[in-house]
C-alpha cells in the first residue's frame, strides 16, 4: 500500500511539473511575479542566513580548536577545517534544510490557501494554466537567488570564525586567516553552488506540489506545509549523498 501510494504521488508530481514548465501566457506578468518572488523568497531570507551562518561559523571554530590539540596537527588546521566544513556541507546542505522550513512552508501555505479559498479554481475556469502561473515564478526566482544565499552563507560563516579569533584568545587571527587560505580548492565553492541548485529545485517544487493539491480547509493547509518541509528535508539528505558521490 505504501509503495503504491508513493508511486501514485510521484506520478502526480511529474504531471504537475509538466504543467508547471509550460510557456507562460503573458511574459510581462511572469517577469513581474518573478521579481516579486525574488524579493519575498530570496531577499527576505538574507537576514536569517546571515545570523545563522555567523553563529554556526563561530561554533565550528570553537569546537575545532578545542578538539584539535595535538602538537602533530598544524595550528592553522582550525581555519582550514572550518572553511572546508562550510564550503562542503553547511553552506549548501544544512542551509537548504533551514530554508526548507522557511521558504518551503511559505510556498506551501500560500498556494494551499489559494486552493482552499478557490482562487486556483477561478484561474482554471478562466482558462489560465494555474500551475504555471503560480508556481513557475516561485521556482525561477528561488533558483536564481539561491546561489546568492549560498555565497552569503560561505562568507558570513567564515566571518563568524573570524569574530571568535578576534574577540577571544582561543586562536589567533593570523593562524585562522592562514588556515582559510591554505590548500584552497576552488572546486569546493562550485560544488556547493551546484548542489544548492538541486536542493532549491526540491524545496520549491515539493512545497508547491503539496500546497497545490490541498483538500479541505485551514487545518489541511497546515498539514500540507508540514508534509512539504518533511519531504523536502528527506529528499535533500538523499540527494546530498548522491551528489557528493557524483561530484567528489
Amino acid at each position: 500500500m505504501v509503495l503504491t501510494n508513493s508511486i501514485a504521488t510521484f506520478g502526480r508530481y511529474c504531471m504537475f511539473m509538466h504543467r508547471v514548465f509550460s510557456i507562460p501566457d503573458k511574459w510581462r506578468m511572469f517577469f513581474k511575479r518573478t521579481i516579486a518572488e525574488i524579493s519575498k523568497l530570496g531577499v527576505d531570507s538574507i537576514p536569517l542566513v546571515v545570523i545563522v551562518s555567523i553563529f554556526i561559523g563561530a561554533v565550528i571554530t570553537i569546537q575545532m580548536q578545542y578538539n584539535i590539540s595535538s602538537p602533530l596537527i598544524p595550528s592553522y588546521s582550525v581555519g582550514l577545517a572550518t572553511r572546508d566544513i562550510v564550503l562542503l556541507e553547511f553552506s549548501n546542505s544544512i542551509l537548504c534544510l533551514i530554508l526548507a522550513g522557511k521558504v518551503g512552508s511559505n510556498i506551501a501555505s500560500e498556494i494551499g490557501t489559494m486552493r482552499v479559498t478557490e482562487q486556483i479554481d477561478a484561474l482554471d475556469i478562466m482558462g489560465v494554466n494555474s500551475a504555471c502561473f503560480l508556481v513557475l515564478p516561485k521556482m525561477v526566482a528561488f533558483l536564481l537567488f539561491i546561489p546568492v544565499l549560498v555565497i552569503f552563507c560561505m562568507g558570513t560563516s567564515m566571518l563568524g570564525g573570524m569574530v571568535v579569533a578576534y574577540f577571544t584568545d582561543i586562536i589567533s587571527v593570523d593562524r585562522y586567516t592562514y588556515g582559510l587560505q591554505a590548500l584552497f580548492n576552488e572546486w569546493y565553492v562550485w560544488y556547493g553552488i551546484i548542489k544548492s541548485f538541486f536542493f532549491g529545485f526540491i524545496i520549491a517544487s515539493v512545497a508547491s506540489y503539496f500546497g497545490y493539491y490541498v483538500k479541505g480547509g485551514a487545518l489541511e493547509v497546515g498539514k500540507a506545509s508540514t508534509n512539504a518541509v518533511v519531504t523536502s528535508s528527506i529528499l535533500i539528505l538523499l540527494f546530498d549523498v548522491l551528489l557528493t558521490k557524483v561530484l567528489l
